[in-house]
């Protein structure tokens, strides 16, 4: 596919979907902008297409003023998943430890793993980490592939009435002889870290309620463009993809966020120019690739959800990850962009560990 796909045959491939330095070359003119303080405090430039930044640091009652010098070539800022992720558990680390001095508890997130698909066993061993890392207990349980659904539904239950578990996490996708939704659903509300059960999604859609829960990687999302100072507030975003997991939940969380939302997906005619638009894009479509540098605004500040394997024969795995936005393309117009691996997936699991944290505080009526 070429960086001039028809909005047709990029409906063709949506319907099979699945699911900092700022470099430049030649200098023009000098422009000075000012930004004031994010609630991270820190300063986050969203650049032109064509732009090299440096920043004067002012004390901290002044927001700090930023020089662009205007260029013809420019990549975008790389909004740091791997890095932001790290913060957050280091901050949880912080206040579990408090929790544990104080009250004598420490929260406990169980994961129930069905079948030996690879992919989901290492899922499950790198949220295991993440635990450890940050002082959460870890509970699993690892069930054979052609096990009962009932046999699921017996360690939710039992999971349901510990008081030292305060998360359930069950690892998708199931074997294709299971309900999926009777095994989520069967997750109390209060242990639903995941935030999938409907009425954590529809409190979610309804102005003036709060879920107990959001979805890990939408709210990752979120917590990125916060963390990196994006307004978010009375801009155009686009979401690609609506899935349960993703799309749908991410593009109420933009909502919540006073952004005007539009939802491209596999029956929308005119993709490439609806994106074009968006001053943020959330793509989480599970096509490699897909969203290449024509969909895309310049300046705009794009989020890929995207993970998706593609044969590299010069690797020695004999593949290599890609998102579902033309990196290469889209890093040379937009202000700032996720890479792939190591943009929302590490946020994933932060988030996860974060609603567990939720959890055991609300369970245990510690502030």
């Amino acid at each position: 596919m070429t960086s001039t796909t028809t909005a047709a045959s990029a409906a063709t491939i949506f319907s099979t979907g699945s699911t900092d330095s700022i470099c430049c070359r030649r200098v023009f003119r000098v422009a000075t902008f000012q930004l004031g303080h994010t609630r991270s405090n820190l300063a986050f430039l969203r650049t032109t297409r064509n732009a090299r930044c440096t920043i004067t640091t002012a004390p901290c009652s002044s927001p700090p003023v930023i020089h662009a010098a205007m260029a013809t070539e420019a990549s975008a800022k790389v909004i740091d998943g791997k890095s932001v992720a790290k913060q957050i558990r280091e901050e949880m680390a912080i206040e579990i430890s408090r929790m544990k001095e104080s009250i004598g508890i420490v929260p406990g997130l169980a994961v129930i793993l069905v079948g030996d698909r690879k992919d989901s066993a290492t899922y499950v061993r790198n949220k295991k980490k993440a635990c450890e890392s940050v002082g959460i207990k870890s509970y699993e349980v690892h069930l054979a592939e052609d096990c009962s659904e009932q046999e699921v539904l017996k360690h939710i239950s039992e999971f349901n009435g510990d008081p030292s578990v305060n998360g359930i996490l069950v690892q998708l996708p199931l074997p294709s002889h299971m309900n999926e939704q009777n095994v989520l659903n069967a997750v109390c509300i209060e242990k639903d870290v995941d935030g999938f059960n409907p009425l954590n999604i529809g409190l979610l859609a309804m102005r003036d309620r709060e879920p107990l829960f959001v979805p890990c990687t939408p709210k990752g999302c979120i917590e990125l463009l916060h963390r990196y100072g994006v307004a978010i507030k009375g801009k155009k975003a686009v979401v690609i993809g609506r899935s349960n997991i993703v799309g749908m939940p991410a593009a109420l969380l933009l909502q919540r966020e006073d952004a005007t939302v539009s939802i491209v997906h596999s029956r929308t005619k005119n993709p490439e120019e609806i994106t074009r638009e968006a001053d943020i894009i959330i793509s989480a479509v599970g096509k490699p690739d897909m969203v290449r540098g024509s969909w895309i605004k310049p300046g705009s500040v794009v989020i890929d959800v995207g993970i998706n394997p593609v044969e590299d024969a010069t690797s020695p795995r004999g593949y290599r990850l890609v998102g579902d936005v033309c990196y290469e393309e889209a890093s040379k117009i937009a202000s700032a962009i996720t890479p792939v691996p190591g943009g929302v997936g590490p946020m994933t699991i932060a988030m996860l560990l974060s609603n567990t944290l939720t959890a055991a505080k609300r369970a245990n009526n510690f502030k």
